[in-house]
């Protein structure tokens, strides 16, 4: 991917703060900045970085010095573990599904999680999601004011709609869109030149939120993860996801286990897109779809299973 790390302007008082490669962990942010105040889309996953990222939006626009509004377009770590810096003068907005979901995974678990990987490709594939990052200080900071469905906001006269689009990446997705700057926020609905991940799913819920994307007409589509993009995005992301989801159920229907699936899986025609190994959780995710289990295969597996992946597959 080429793309720069740092606040970049897509729209007239609209910005996109991005961190290269887009990779585990590297999300990127939104600013809407009002004539007084600013609306910022996500925090990141350590207090560095987040500080980095709302320094760097101060430069580039001045009211973003005064961020009163925080959006969490999920809850994942890379999108809201930098809550904490802007909880005493900001509220913090999320679905109700999101906020639930955030109590889920505290630090000590990711910090656990790499102390207990043995030597090998376990260990290297949590050196490689975790090792750049400081969770030393996070303190999980919950939103204070959760939604269901959809909700309006007036940023100093902006409109900015957020709709709930989840479950689908993960329970409490959300979008985040400025209809008179032709911008759309879309956190890990989409991601840019890397592979998306479905945690939750059902997939076809996640290609229902990408055609309301569509719908809304947007001339700039900033992804979760990965560099900017247009439109185009959305067709590329609906189409791995309406592949994999065939593919899987083919294998599925043929009495293959998940693991031995999401091997034999395909992926040339996205061999410029990056972490080709989260096709083990959403093939994962696909087969509990298909079975309707209610029961999720425990992370630490997930994690492990990608490690060998990524492994085997490393060229």
């Amino acid at each position: 991917m080429n793309f720069e790390r740092g606040a970049v302007e897509v729209a007239p008082g609209v910005y996109s703060y991005l961190q290269p490669n887009g990779g585990w962990g590297l999300s990127n942010s939104g600013l809407i900045a009002g004539a007084t105040g600013s609306l910022l889309i996500d925090t990141f996953i350590d207090l560095e970085r987040t500080r980095t990222m709302i320094d760097a939006l101060a430069q580039a626009a001045p009211t973003a010095a005064d961020i009163g509004v925080v959006v969490n377009t999920h809850s994942d770590p890379d999108h809201c573990w930098g809550n904490q810096l802007l909880a005493e003068r900001a509220e913090i907005i999320a679905s109700r599904a999101a906020a639930e979901s955030m109590l889920e995974l505290e630090p000590a678990m990711l910090r656990g999680f790499s102390a207990a990987a043995p030597p090998g490709p376990q260990a290297d594939f949590a050196a490689a999601l975790f090792g750049a990052f400081d969770f030393s200080d996070v303190v999980v900071t919950p939103p204070t004011r959760t939604f269901e469905g959809a909700l309006r906001l007036d940023i100093d006269g902006v409109l900015v709609e957020l709709t709930e689009v989840g479950p689908a990446h993960t329970l409490g997705d959300v979008v985040v869109h400025v209809p008179d700057a032709g911008v759309v926020f879309t956190g890990d609905i989409v991601f840019s030149a890397a592979h998306p991940i479905m945690w939750k799913g059902p997939v076809d819920h996640w290609i229902a939120a990408l055609d309301f994307v569509l719908g809304l007409e947007p001339s700039v589509v900033v992804p979760g993860h990965g560099p900017l993009a247009g439109p185009e995005i959305l067709a590329d992301v609906r189409s791995y996801l309406g592949y994999t989801r065939d593919e899987a159920r083919k294998r599925y229907e043929a009495g293959m286990g998940a693991r031995e699936a999401a091997w034999d899986i395909d992926l040339s025609d996205y061999a410029g897109w990056i972490d080709a190994e989260r096709i083990v959780v959403n093939v994962d995710s696909l087969y509990r779809e298909f079975a309707a289990a209610s029961s999720a295969t425990p992370q630490p597996l997930l994690l492990a299973a990608m490690a060998d992946y990524r492994a085997e597959h490393a060229s």
